[in-house]
């Protein structure tokens, strides 16, 4: 499966080079490169949460990375490349994704984001005040190489600078 995605993105890209652009963005990082730099940033700077949800970054059917594929309403073909932490638990408001859509896919990604942090404020609104706030002050932009940075969490606009000069530094 891991060889099928990775001649998929491989040639998703080559075909968005051949046609006169790569893909939506102005990184010039292959897929691969990509996922390991979200990866990086992601465990180097998301704080401590990130040692009890690992960072996924590739799609297997059946494991927990669909899950929280699914949880994120996104598909492993939405993205070109993504890394990814978030509990999977409904106790506390956690996720950080960083992830370069697919061609045409940069709003499908971003909506999906944007519903997620909706869902986790309706989801902590009456629950647990703390992390309603900490859903409420979610940060989600798009990076100027293209990247979609969600981050909620406590202290989110460290961590989202931190991720984010990781990336553009990248």
């Amino acid at each position: 499966m891991k060889k099928i995605w990775t001649l998929t993105l491989a040639l998703a890209l080559t075909m968005g080079l051949l046609v006169g652009c790569g893909g939506n963005t102005a990184s010039t990082k292959t897929p691969e490169e990509l996922t390991q730099l979200y990866f990086d940033a992601i465990t180097n700077n998301g704080g401590e949460m990130v040692e009890y949800n690992p960072v996924i970054s590739q799609a297997q059917e059946g494991d927990q990375s669909q899950i929280i594929l699914e949880s994120l309403g996104l598909a492993a073909e939405d993205m070109e490349a993504f890394g990814i932490s978030m509990s999977l638990m409904n106790v506390q408001a956690y996720g950080i994704a960083a992830i370069m859509p697919a061609q045409d896919k940069a709003e499908t990604v971003k909506q999906a984001l944007q519903d997620y942090i909706d869902r986790q404020q309706q989801n902590f609104e009456m629950y647990l005040q703390d992390q309603y706030e900490v859903a409420k002050n979610a940060k989600l932009e798009t990076l100027e190489d293209g990247t979609i940075l969600m981050v909620m969490c406590q202290d989110q606009d460290t961590v989202f600078d931190a991720i984010s000069t990781a990336i553009e530094q990248g």
